[in-house]
């Protein structure tokens, strides 16, 4: 019955073949239960550096249904090792797919689906982002408690097509989409980290874009009038996928940079007309975000992502045991 049911659905069909891929490379059984699921953001890879032996490294292309990722300061690559003193499996995607690289949605939250099937119920979405709240500066981590998804309201909704499995929501609710209970682990976990503390974090709410240019000053003007306090090309689609497998969900999105949203427009009119005056003009230079500041940032963040990330893996595993 349960054969006959997955071939009605293609996706059920190939989420099986991937994990017998996986079982060909991953042979210690320990790590094909994990715990917690990872996906690790522009310039995070390193998270999954400290990850205690055994460690398999599976290329994602050994695997069907993944695609690659192009994006400097992404791997391409699922990560399985053990984090913590009390050695809790886990697997990490050690970069991400994104809509602006040409992937399809199923393609982005696939392999959320697979660590799903793997057993995973807790799933840690880490991303880089952009602020636009004058607030929260560079450094600080926002722990997301919403969204504001524009390609989802504009026809990229990651949920759109036949449904794919019997047991998915053809409307799926997103109103509880952050898990409140491991947003608050993640305080908890800042709190007993000495070099980092409570104030480290914030929370907010993320605004996906689906780029890859930078938005102009008119546009993070919009999405900071609509509510948003950071901005970024992805992770809204991987919470879709993991809300859809029913896993419980917490982002932590590292600010990298300031949205560039100047007070006021340079007035070329004025400056001609001071110029045709003979008066001295002024110019003040606008800045440009850089995927160079975003690996930057993200570069000297990273201990202290790993160790705010291995704590809340540390805190989630008490709780389940």
């Amino acid at each position: 019955m349960a054969e006959q049911q997955h071939s009605e659905y293609p996706l059920l069909v190939m989420l099986d073949e991937t994990i017998g891929q996986l079982k060909q490379y991953v042979t210690d059984e320990r790590l094909l239960k994990p715990v917690v699921g990872i996906v690790c953001g522009s310039g995070l890879s390193t998270l999954a550096k400290e990850f205690k032996e055994p460690v398999v490294h599976v290329p994602y292309s050994k695997l069907k249904g993944f695609g690659e990722s192009s994006i400097v300061g992404h791997s391409s690559a699922l990560a399985f090792g053990m984090v913590g003193e009390q050695n809790i499996p886990v697997v990490a995607m050690l970069g991400r797919f994104h809509l602006y690289e040409g992937h399809h949605s199923d393609v982005v939250g696939y392999p959320i689906r697979v660590m799903s099937k793997l057993g995973v119920k807790n799933i840690i979405i880490t991303n880089a982002a952009g602020s636009l709240n004058p607030q929260i500066p560079v450094g600080k981590v926002v722990v997301v408690r919403d969204h504001l998804g524009m390609p989802n309201l504009t026809g990229l909704n990651p949920s759109f097509g036949p449904v794919r499995s019997p047991e998915y929501p053809r409307f799926l609710p997103l109103s509880d989409a952050y898990s409140p209970a491991l947003r608050r682990l993640a305080f908890l976990a800042a709190h007993q980290l000495p070099k980092l503390g409570m104030d480290a974090l914030v929370e907010g709410t993320y605004s996906w874009v689906a780029g890859p240019a930078y938005e102009t000053p008119a546009e993070g003007r919009l999405l900071r009038s609509a509510g948003g306090d950071v901005v970024g090309m992805s992770t809204v689609p991987d919470v879709i996928a993991a809300r859809e497998e029913k896993m419980n969900v917490l982002v932590l999105s590292l600010v990298t940079n300031m949205v560039v949203i100047p007070e006021k427009y340079r007035d070329i009119r004025a400056e001609v007309e001071a110029e045709l005056a003979g008066r001295s003009v002024k110019v003040e230079t606008v800045g440009a975000a850089s995927h160079e500041e975003v690996l930057a940032v993200g570069g000297q963040k990273a201990e202290d992502m790993r160790g705010l990330v291995e704590r809340i893996i540390e805190l989630i595993a008490q709780q389940s045991s």
